[in-house]
């Protein structure tokens, strides 16, 4: 492990958030030493062709949702580094053995290579690539962290996000409250993005919600309730205080007594004192709770919160609850990691493959062919099903490839504007998303012990990995 003194800071960093402009060095040691280490010996600008796919699912999950294009193509349209950064990186002491053309390189690089990926709000499976990256390779192999970094998170967010529709149903709204809880403010602002992206109604990340064109959504803390009870009275008086300049938001009622709260708004709503049109619950026995407040403001609707994922409102609906929406958080935005790795499948035309166990890959560079399913041209859900294939290979009828090219010698194509852009309808990627999940078996939409996956090499990948096996380079 390489142990160095401390580096000197870059000049005028105050904050240890990053922006497009400098996230060239949001990256691990190890691809700098390494994309060092191929201009030492005159391999940097070979063609490198790297595939970012996950291994294998996390626990209970039939499918993911690839998500966090759109944010990758932003990164490599901005990829270059300052003369601050270069500075910094001599002055550390780690480098003082690299050629003079390494830090040309850094000073003068920026990604010229090319991308093929599947649509954001595509169901993939294990060993699917989601991302290939084409480029000279010191460049294909500084990006990896950032890309894996960006992907990995929002297709977690994203297909945790259209699990719970898929179980909450279309017409629970479903709102992202996971912010404090998010692995950092950045993932609090791709956590926003990719549930909405999935099938979520709203976020109450404000910051995210303004940039995405959407409106927060957010109800009331027990803070206030406690803060106005102790001070004016009551806790009804907290109540008719926040309704004054809120008409429309949601109360939240389960500070004290939950039946007793919705028993006395019960009355001024018959009094015609007051209109509740929603309340919150965060604790307690959501089942009898809701059946116990919807008896009492038929006309409210009913919002649950508090460490919910699918598996509890699975559970809730079957026993019964009476609930119209769910805010997400913690097990939203944190929970089982998407694991997905970033591998070298070809270097100047040479098919490669890793062979450790438990960890091999494919070789070549690859195409996923979707037979049925909403991109594919068959029966739906009955005749979906997965050839993972080689780029060379021709689809066969009714056979669609997911992976498209959308970035060509570093800027991005025509066609991956409208469905790779930041600007992009996220609506339309939820649609997208939404109808993926509904034409995917039964059984690969459970929540818990989902079916095998319906994906099938082809025979010359099968072919190529046995060839590869068989002669791997240098031997």
């Amino acid at each position: 492990m390489l142990a160095p003194p401390l580096a000197p800071p870059i000049p005028h960093s105050t904050s240890l958030v990053p922006t497009l402009d400098t996230c060239s060095l949001l990256t691990d040691l190890y691809q700098l030493t390494m994309a060092a280490c191929y201009c030492g010996e005159g391999l940097e600008q070979r063609t490198a062709r790297f595939e970012l796919f996950v291994r294998k699912l996390p626990r209970n999950f039939g499918y993911l949702i690839a998500m966090g294009l759109a944010q990758a193509l932003e990164y490599l349209e901005h990829f270059r580094f300052t003369s601050e950064q270069v500075a910094a990186l001599q002055g550390m002491g780690i480098f003082d053995h690299v050629p003079d053309r390494f830090w040309a390189l850094l000073e003068h690089g920026q990604f010229s290579g090319d991308i093929w990926a599947v649509p954001e709000g595509t169901v993939v499976f294990a060993n699917e690539p989601i991302l290939r990256v084409e480029a000279p390779l010191w460049q294909a192999q500084i990006v990896e962290t950032y890309l894996l970094n960006v992907i990995n998170y929002q297709t977690l967010l994203a297909t945790r996000a259209a699990r719970i529709r898929d179980i909450a149903g279309e017409e629970a709204v479903l709102l992202e409250f996971g912010t404090r809880r998010a692995f950092g403010p950045q993932a609090s602002l791709w956590a926003a993005r990719a549930t909405l992206a999935a099938g979520f109604d709203a976020t109450s990340n404000v910051l995210a919600a303004i940039d995405l064109g959407h409106n927060p959504s957010g109800t009331m803390a027990h803070a206030l309730v406690m803060a106005l009870t102790a001070l004016s009275g009551s806790e009804d008086q907290a109540f008719t205080a926040f309704h004054r300049y809120f008409p429309d938001a949601a109360l939240l009622i389960d500070t004290y007594d939950t039946v007793a709260a919705a028993d006395r708004l019960a009355q001024k709503v018959q009094a015609g004192d007051l209109q509740v049109k929603g309340v919150r619950l965060d604790s307690g026995d959501l089942v009898s709770l809701s059946k116990a407040v919807l008896d009492r403001l038929p006309e409210a609707q009913i919002f649950a919160s508090g460490d919910l994922d699918e598996y509890e409102i699975e559970r809730l609906q079957r026993e019964g609850a009476t609930i119209h929406g769910y805010g997400l958080g913690t097990k939203l935005v944190s929970g089982s990691p998407v694991n997905g790795v970033y591998k070298l499948v070809d270097i100047d035309g040479v098919p490669v493959m890793k062979e450790a166990e438990g960890k091999i890959t494919y070789p070549g560079c690859k195409q996923v062919f979707r037979t049925g399913g909403a991109l594919g041209n068959g029966s739906g859900a009955e005749g979906f099903h997965d050839r993972l294939g080689l780029q060379t290979e021709a689809p066969r009828s009714g056979e669609i490839p997911l992976l498209q090219p959308v970035m060509q010698a570093g800027q991005r194509l025509p066609s991956a504007v409208d469905s790779c852009s930041p600007a992009l309808s996220l609506a339309a990627i939820a649609q997208r998303t939404r109808a993926q999940v509904q034409q995917l078996p039964a059984s690969l939409r459970q929540v818990t012990n989902p079916g095998p996956s319906p994906v099938t090499l082809s025979a010359d990948l099968e072919a190529l990995t046995a060839a590869t096996r068989r002669h791997p380079p240098g031997h």
